[in-house]
């Protein structure tokens, strides 16, 4: 297969499907007419449908002769879905579930003999920002540089061994929250502190993204740009020490751990 599908099947047309979908024909990597998405509902449909996507409420239809079939669907039904569409995927079908908690294990006791993906993204995916973890079972070269592609149109990837993938996901899928939760915080002080609600999010968002950035383009340590900002006696370090007397980091790890011994349960 060339590394860019002639046929994408995304089967579960709801926030992540669609997000999806729209990702990749607006990074320009695939055309609309090349998608084929579905939903039980097809009179959902009609907004992707516009945009020159393929739509319609048969899982079969949108399976047949398509080169990879992304399974954008609540965990309970996958095995239903696999089991429906099977008889239609095409022999060198790459099969892609975003169904947490669903193992390549579980998936492969419909379809062992297909290359198999397991993605998390998170909801920045949205924009195109989402850091995308990726395992796979049975799969060529060629098929993880197709579905590393794919997923690359709408954010960072990046693959992993499956047994950590509980840990990912607290990081990058449930990290969003805490990281939005500080973001919360931060903006509260602002307006405690007289700034505008409006504004002081703002702030708050905007140097967030920033520090992120500074990381992920220096590929510095934390801890080497927090030093850029301390300085002896200052007011940066007098509030980061108060903020760790109080368990600032401590509280993260062990929420954190918590989050992830509550999915090895």
């Amino acid at each position: 297969m060339q590394h860019k599908p002639e046929k994408t099947a995304i089967i579960g047309a709801g926030n992540l499907g669609s997000a999806i979908a729209l990702g990749l024909i607006k990074s320009g990597y695939l055309q609309a007419a090349a998608i084929h998405i579905t939903r039980r509902s097809a009179n959902k449909l009609e907004a992707l449908s516009s945009k020159g996507f393929v739509t319609g409420s048969s899982n079969t239809e949108a399976t047949d002769n398509a080169d990879v079939v992304i399974l954008a669907v609540k965990p309970w039904q996958i095995t239903d879905v696999l089991s429906q569409i099977k008889p239609a995927l095409k022999k060198e079908a790459i099969i892609v579930s975003l169904a947490a908690g669903i193992s390549l294990s579980d998936l492969s006791q419909t379809v062992n003999n297909h290359p198999l993906f397991r993605v998390i993204p998170n909801t920045a995916i949205a924009i195109g920002q989402s850091m995308t973890c990726i395992s796979s079972q049975n799969a060529s070269d060629t098929d993880n540089a197709v579905v590393n592609e794919l997923f690359r149109q709408v954010g960072e990837v990046m693959m992993i061994p499956e047994s950590l993938m509980p840990a990912v996901t607290v990081i990058a899928s449930c990290g969003t929250a805490y990281a939005l939760r500080y973001l919360h915080a931060s903006a509260q002080g602002g307006v405690e502190s007289g700034i505008k609600p409006a504004d002081a999010i703002h702030l708050a968002a905007q140097t967030m993204k920033g520090a992120a950035e500074l990381i992920l383009t220096s590929g510095d340590h934390p801890e080497t740009e927090i030093d850029k900002v301390t300085t002896p006696g200052g007011i940066t370090i007098k509030g980061l020490n108060e903020m760790e007397h109080h368990g600032f980091s401590s509280s993260i790890i062990k929420g954190m751990m918590t989050a992830l011994k509550s999915m090895q349960k």
